[in-house]
This record gives C-alpha cells, structure tokens and sequence, in this order.
C-alpha cells in the first residue's frame, strides 16, 4: 500500500519558489474562466462552442484581409469537412455567416460574417474589452512589456508542446 502522507507539503512539479504556484494558479483559473465566459457568449448567441470558434476565425481573418476556405475552418478547428458544411450551413441559417466566390478559384468558396454578426459580437464584448483594457493600463509600460512577453512565451510553449507518452504500466 503507498503511504498516504499529506501531500500538499510537497512540492508536485515545482519546488517551493516565492510567486510561481501563485502565477500558474492564475493561469488555469485564467483559462477556465475564459472558457466558461466564451460558453455562455456562444449560449446567448444560440450556439454551440465550435460554431463560435468558427466565427472568431472568420472575423479575425476578415479583419487581417485574408479569406477563409471551408477546408482552412476544418484544419483550423479540427473537425471533418462534413462537419464543417453542417457548421456552416447552421450560421448560414442563422444569419451569422455567409459564403461567397473564392476572389481567384472561381469553383471555390470562402465564408464571411455578416454585418449582423460583427454587430453582435461587439454589443455582446465591447464592454468586456473596456474593461479588460482598463485592468492592462493599470500597470506601467515596462510591466505591460513584461506581461506581454510571459504569456506569449506560455503560448510558444503550449503550441509547441506535443503528444506525452504514456505512463507505464501501474507496477512498474
């Protein structure tokens, strides 16, 4: 039997450092907090979760000029391109997106929101965004940098992390 000593008076991953369970602690409640926050904005808009991430990619790509292929979404989502036409054809029905000719493949399609999607979005978040500017203007310019620099840096990290392999088996 494996001693069951308390635990939390060993360190798990990190050794006792002064800030770092404190910032990593921030970081997960940071991402579950976004994630339940985007959950009830895709609720409110009759959505489900993929329908919204559909819908960022869309307007982040109409945004940078760049159009969206059907099969970009897909990659972009990691779903089939079956699922991709039901996806579309539901916020092509609900007023959300709409497809239109590739501009240099006249036998392609690429997708784009409506005016009554953007309008949405930004009535739904454009006082969140306020506010979320509001908290980064309360730091300095140097600890706006430093705070920058972290978390894409935690993003690197993330997107560059790959598969773990799995434990071995229990008795080894």
């Amino acid at each position: 039997m494996q001693d069951r000593k308390n635990l939390r008076d060993e360190p798990y991953w990190y050794e006792n450092r002064e800030y770092v369970h404190d910032v990593l602690d921030g970081i997960r409640r940071f991402r579950r907090a976004n994630a339940n926050m985007r959950k009830r904005m895709a609720d409110g808009m009759g959505m489900n979760k993929t329908d919204m991430q559909a819908l960022q990619v869309v307007i982040a790509a109409q945004r940078a000029g760049e159009p969206v292929h059907p099969r970009e979404l897909a990659h972009e989502l990691s779903i089939s391109t079956a699922s991709t036409t039901k996806l579309l054809d539901r916020l092509e029905k609900s007023g959300h997106l709409f497809r239109v000719p590739h501009p240099a493949d006249r036998r392609s399609v690429t997708v784009a929101a409506t005016d009554f999607a953007h309008r949405e979005v930004k009535d739904r978040l454009s006082s969140m965004h306020q506010e979320m500017e509001d908290i980064i203007l309360e730091f300095a310019p140097e600890e706006q940098k430093a705070i920058s620099q972290f978390l894409h840096a935690m993003a690197d990290l993330f997107d560059r992390s790959g598969n773990v392999e799995p434990l071995g088996d229990i008795n080894d």
